[in-house]
């Protein structure tokens, strides 16, 4: 009897206790959801087992991780690297910046992305975020894990489910199979945060709309003896946050899309544990390390409870030798196939070119290469990258999901500022891709300083060893006297209208991943208008001195910087060797000596060297910045037009828009340091001093002529001091700007939004 008693005992203590099955929840919360790695961490180095996860949005990611056969330190690794923060952020990963598609910079901030299509019906692409390096990090992670369980979420290292929704029909969406990486980018996806994919025909969307966390999911299909649930969402207000609401309604739009988190799901035989993470924001990326020390000590203060209800243990060696059986199974990363979806063929020939598809089958590394390389371009963007394992073939397919096209672009801009240089900028893109890429651009600059209109087509022939041919036409108008500077009353403008007109093509070559090479021919008609003295009165007429001709050169060219203006990281070099063939016609006004109409050949080559670069040492960055010109120019007809003609250094961001005679020479050396302090994420106080070196300084000679003086000693100074805050619509600069010129020695300069130009015709 004794011995039947302890058998039953023994047969009951193995079911209720060393057969137990787990199952652990984690919930959507964002950046929040990275102190989940802490939860895992804790329970694993405790011998607590694993058996089942369900997950949603970053939870869904981090569970996705684990069940993927990675451990809590490597998962920790990669919240923690640079990498992670690109992703999340939209950056490209380091070394995958491909020049050669870049478009030049302008002063826009706000893109609206279209997709026009044959009927002329337009949609709005309503994304936030740029999810290009997420969704290949996601795919490169995960595509070896499914190849090993086929597809199927059951056959993972720990089961998994993940949770999306559909929000045509208003459901959740339980994911149990397919491309794991699609499921964690689905789970993730907050609706206008970023954009939608399909899986098995549908578009779905982020699992946390409906079901942020799925105790029931785990319950109904897991049916686990014990649920460890770990909450992070912030969303969890029973009654209106009196009190927070000021500093929460910034977040509203993601409480909107979000389900609420509710603890009570969690039944009285499991375990609940919400991480304290209140200090923390859902966009807090950069703080994985105290978020994932926040999960850890939660799961640890509750580790009594936790043993209390579990007994079955699972040791660290059991689980990782069991890991790296999972994991040995792994097949080696090399792709036979890309496969366009959504594309003709002449598109798929095209994508195909630039992946240089022509070995039986490509390196891991090589796919990475020509996908960057493809997507490198604005058009290319919005696809959708997964890896499918080819059990016959034993290698991976690259499928390249074709969504709504952005192939018309609408950007605003311009600058602000507390001299009359505020402009506004419109640019309007529109992109044909058959056999070739066509993209087409017009862009606009409107205000009382400077107005400028340029019309281009870039069209890339990948199939001609990859080449792009680009005409372009350009009209740039400077009015220096209206640059009046509204705070400082003793401002004295320059007397100078200029109108600034090119007609080309250039021809573009990639040279490597960083650098590209452009051929250009172009006819140059350009028209100045001036005095010759210092104050304009009524009665004066202008000087008006026209310029027309050709341009010949080429151009050789990088740039990794971080920003557009006031950059810290990154490097820029740029080496343009141009000849000009151009015609001088001056008609003078009454204040020059000269009484007749002039007319002057003027044959040159001009060679020209700029390098930009940075180094970051933590919150410091210094750098410097360099230029050089050499040519044969000879001085123009008069003084005033050869100082407007000749080449300029820009060093200070306001330098273009003030006529600077000591930092202009046909021969130069100039540089400078560039000293960068970041003192809050987004605000900088920059301290930057440079040096011009002219080897022929311009001098006014007798009846306005232009003397060539050989000084050693001239050398000229400029500075400046600024603090500058990187806000959405652009820099937010205040800067004191000191110059060795005797008109505009010391100013000081407020301005909101990019300060850039179009290139002139003679730069």
């Amino acid at each position: 009897m004794f011995k039947s008693f302890f058998s039953l005992l023994f047969i009951s203590i193995t079911i209720t206790g060393w057969s137990q099955k787990v199952g652990l929840v984690l919930s959507g919360g964002a950046a929040k959801g990275i102190a989940h790695v802490g939860v895992l961490k804790a329970l694993e180095e405790n011998e607590i087992p694993i058996d089942y996860i369900v997950g949603t949005s970053m939870g869904g990611i981090v569970g996705g991780c684990y069940a993927a056969g990675m451990s809590p330190a490597q998962i920790e690794e990669i919240v923690l690297s640079k990498d992670f923060l690109n992703w999340v952020n939209g950056r490209t990963e380091e070394g995958q910046s491909y020049y050669y598609f870049k478009n030049d910079d302008t002063p826009s901030f706000i893109r609206l992305n279209l997709s026009l299509d044959s009927t002329f019906s337009v949609l709005f692409n309503t994304s936030i975020a740029n999810d290009l390096s997420l969704n290949f990090a996601l795919a490169e992670k995960f595509a070896q894990p499914s190849a090993i369980a086929k597809n199927n979420f059951d056959n993972l290292f720990v089961p998994l489910r993940v949770m999306a929704s559909d929000i045509f029909t208003q459901t959740e969406v339980i994911l149990s199979q397919g491309a794991l990486s699609d499921a964690l980018r689905a789970t993730q996806t907050v609706p206008l945060f970023y954009n939608p994919i399909r899986i098995e025909g549908k578009y779905l969307f982020d699992g946390g709309v409906y079901n942020n966390f799925p105790i029931d999911v785990a319950e109904r299909v897991f049916k686990p003896d014990v649920i460890i649930g770990s909450n992070v969402s912030s969303k969890v207000y029973d009654e209106y946050p009196y009190g927070q609401d000021d500093k929460l309604i910034s977040r509203s739009l993601l409480y909107m899309f979000l389900d609420k988190s509710d603890p009570s799901q969690v039944p009285a035989s499991g375990v609940y544990i919400q991480p304290n993470i209140n200090r923390f924001t859902s966009f807090d990326f950069a703080k994985a390390r105290a978020l994932i020390d926040s999960g850890y000590a939660q799961t640890v203060r509750q580790m009594p409870e936790i043993k209390s209800k579990i007994a079955t243990r699972r040791t660290c060696e059991a689980v990782a030798e069991a890991r790296n059986q999972f994991n040995n199974k792994t097949p080696a990363f090399f792709v036979d196939k890309i496969q366009p979806e959504g594309f003709n063929k002449n598109q798929q020939r095209y994508i195909n070119h630039l992946f240089k598809e022509t070995k039986p089958s490509l390196s891991f590394s090589e796919v990475k290469n020509g996908f960057y390389r493809l997507t490198s371009d604005d058009y290319f963007n919005n696809l959708h990258p997964s890896f499918n394992y080819d059990t016959t073939g034993k290698n991976f397919n690259l499928k390249l999901s074709r969504r709504p096209q952005n192939n018309f672009q609408v950007n605003f801009g311009g600058v602000i500022a507390t001299r009359n240089i505020s402009n506004i900028f419109l640019g309007l893109n529109y992109y044909y891709f058959n056999r070739s890429l066509t993209h087409a651009e017009a862009n606009f600059y409107t205000g009382d300083f400077y107005k400028s209109a340029l019309l281009k087509a870039r069209i890339d022939l990948p199939s001609k060893g990859h080449l792009y041919l680009e005409p372009q036409a350009t009209f740039n108008k400077w009015d220096f006297f209206a640059s009046k500077d509204l705070v400082v009353k003793n401002f004295s403008p320059t007397v100078l209208n200029r109108i600034d007109r090119k007609i080309g093509l250039n021809i573009g070559i990639p040279v490597g991943n960083t650098y590209k090479l452009v051929l250009e021919g172009s006819y140059i008609n350009n028209r100045d208008q001036y005095t010759n003295n210092d104050v304009l009165v009524s009665s004066d007429t202008l000087d008006i001195l026209n310029l027309r001709g050709g341009r010949f050169g080429l151009s050789f060219s990088s740039n990794t910087l971080n920003r557009k203006q006031y950059s810290s990281e990154g490097k820029r070099f740029t080496f343009s060797f141009d000849f000009f063939d151009l015609n001088e016609t001056l008609e003078p006004g009454n204040t020059s000596f000269q009484s007749q109409p002039l007319k002057i050949n003027h044959n040159f080559f001009r060679a020209k060297i700029s390098l930009e670069q940075y180094f970051s040492k933590g919150v410091y960055s210094t750098g410097y910045f360099f230029e050089g010109v050499a040519s044969n120019q000879n001085p123009f007809s008069c003084y005033s037009g050869s100082v407007i003609n000749a080449p300029a250094f820009f060093p200070i961001q306001d330098s273009r828009t003030i006529l600077l005679e000591n930092f202009r020479s046909y021969n130069y050396l100039a540089g400078g340091v560039r000293n960068v302090f970041r003192l809050k994420k987004s605000l900088d106080f920059r301290l930057e001093g440079y040096l011009f070196k002219p080897f022929e300084t311009l001098k006014e000679g007798p009846d306005q002529s232009t003397l060539l003086e050989q000084n050693i000693p001239d050398i000229y100074f400029a500075a400046t001091a600024a603090f500058v805050l990187h806000s959405s619509v652009g820099p937010v600069s205040l800067s004191l700007n000191y110059y060795d010129d005797k008109e505009n020695q010391l100013g000081v300069l407020l301005h909101v939004g990019f300060l850039l130009f179009n290139k002139t015709s003679l730069e």
